[in-house]
């Protein structure tokens, strides 16, 4: 595709969406999208074909602005945490953008995935191996994103038909809810640290010891150097 054809091609995506997000998809058509970008519908028929390949393109045009928001979430040391993040990132999109979620994830055929919704499943199992890798992952990663994109998708299309009157305040806590309940079944509490032995128990209790005030011990003075000395004995 030549230059011209790739900067008319995203005029018109670009008045698509602006379509899309302030009407909703039954609002973008041929002729409006067409208008909107200031060229003829032949123009668009060429590029595109007709409004169910737009929509599609749109829907890929979508995806594209949510892996790149995707993208910016820095990775922590905590898998977990960052798979919790992920979870609030992907919400918050899905209510920020709900004409391009609907269009995105709630009006694909069956086992039809476009590249860039590829992309962000192989993004989620790459967040999965972390955890896997972790040891703090309960099922396979395969299985936990399928469950993990089900209840996603499923509250914020859920939350975004919610209507209207229902208290603005609900929306986090029902996916917070949502998000904790199942990430918190499909993983493990991180792993105690090591136990420091008996020699290191046997340092830190002489130390509060040492530490004590006069007078705070049940001990007596006698008694409180014999038990120093074993813990001495035991430092060892």
């Amino acid at each position: 595709m030549d230059d011209a054809k790739t900067r008319t091609r995203q005029r018109i995506l670009q008045a698509a969406a602006g379509i899309l997000e302030r009407e909703g998809a039954q609002a973008v058509s041929t002729r409006s999208v067409a208008a909107a970008a200031g060229i003829r519908a032949a123009s668009l028929y060429q590029l595109f074909g007709d409004k169910d390949a737009l929509l599609a393109a749109l829907a890929v045009h979508g995806f594209d602005l949510y892996l790149a928001e995707k993208h910016e979430l820095r990775r922590t040391d905590d898998p977990v945490d960052d798979l919790r993040r992920g979870w609030d990132m992907h919400v918050d999109f899905g209510l920020r953008h709900p004409a391009f979620y609907v269009l995105m994830f709630g009006t694909d055929r069956p086992g039809r995935r476009p590249p860039a919704a590829e992309e962000a499943h192989e993004l989620l199992l790459s967040h999965l191996d972390r955890v896997a890798a972790a040891g703090r992952l309960r099922v396979p990663p395969r299985t936990a994103a399928q469950l993990l994109h089900a209840a996603i998708t499923g509250v914020t299309l859920s939350l975004i038909g919610a209507p209207a009157e229902d208290p603005p305040a609900r929306v986090p806590e029902i996916s917070a809810r949502m998000r904790d309940i199942l990430i918190g079944s499909l993983t493990t509490d991180p792993q105690p640290a090591a136990d420091p032995g008996l020699a290191a128990r046997a340092l830190a209790l002489d130390a509060a010891l040492a530490a004590a005030p006069d007078g705070a011990l049940p001990l007596r003075p006698a008694e409180t150097a014999l038990l120093r000395d074993w813990l001495d004995r035991l430092a060892r």
